[in-house]
């Protein structure tokens, strides 16, 4: 019987997934885990991820976890799993965890990086499907306008997909870092936050893009922090320019004592 639980933390390529949730007629990341796991411990065994990534979207630093017999050392567990996982899925590193340790209960932050082209060599195949070419922008000061305004606690009806959430939830989201940097070829979007809700980091920066554009004001982005539906939001920025990057834990969760 399955007796302690190991802590993953995962790369992929979201290109050829539809997200990381099993689903009964489409490739995922939690799927391929799943089968890859059903071979090695001739038995069905479940994955747990840190959150759910929608179709498209890629992780540097996915977190999850599953429990494991003690005649699998996790260096040979970790070694075995890419050595049968595609080339687009691979475990960067695998640790024993505390009981009671949950790759989405007990995490207290997540932190994303949404990737924006402003050159033309945005359009290249090399890099066109890892970011989101939107051209010159007009107002790049905006875009720093707008992400101070994230910081916070706010309710993010304005920026997430209704009926999500679970039934009564305010889509409260605490926003510890929300930051545009400049990169060689464009901009880096870096958000943390307690939680996200669905869409919400497409949706934030599908907004502040129509802003840098010159298209609506900084003051109407503002205001979808008190709206009470997204009718108002921009389109969200596409799913391939966003990447899961790390997930946060009390230290006494990340290695077992």
């Amino acid at each position: 019987m399955p007796d302690r639980t190991v802590r993953l933390v995962l790369q992929y390529d979201g290109t050829r997934f539809a997200g990381w949730q099993r689903q009964p007629d489409a490739r995922t990341v939690q799927g391929e885990l799943e089968r890859v796991l059903e071979r090695l411990f001739g038995t069905p065994s479940g994955v747990t991820g840190a959150g759910r990534t929608d179709a498209g979207v890629h992780a540097r630093g996915q977190a999850a976890h599953l429990r494991v017999g003690e005649r699998w050392a996790t260096a040979a567990l970790r070694r075995a799993m890419n050595a049968l996982l595609p080339s687009d899925v691979w475990i960067a590193e695998a640790a024993d965890a505390p009981d009671g340790f949950h790759a989405r209960y007990s995490a207290t932050a997540r932190r994303y990086t949404y990737y924006v082209g402003t050159d033309e060599a945005s359009a290249s195949p090399f890099r066109r499907p890892y970011e989101w070419g939107v051209g010159s922008l007009a107002d790049r000061g905006a875009l720093d306008d707008a992400a101070r305004a994230l910081i916070g606690e706010h309710r993010f009806y304005g920026f997430a997909v209704r009926g999500t959430a679970p039934p009564g939830d305010e889509h409260r989201c605490d926003v510890m870092r929300a930051e545009w940097r400049e990169r060689a070829g464009g901009l880096a979007f870096i958000i943390e936050a307690n939680r996200f809700l669905h869409h919400m980091v497409r949706f934030l920066v599908g907004t502040m893009v129509d802003v840098a554009r010159g298209r609506r004001s900084v003051a109407s982005f503002t205001a979808l922090l008190d709206a009470e539906d997204n009718r108002a939001v921009s389109p969200p920025a596409p799913a391939h320019g966003l990447f899961l990057d790390h997930v946060t834990y009390p230290p006494n969760f990340i290695e077992r004592p």
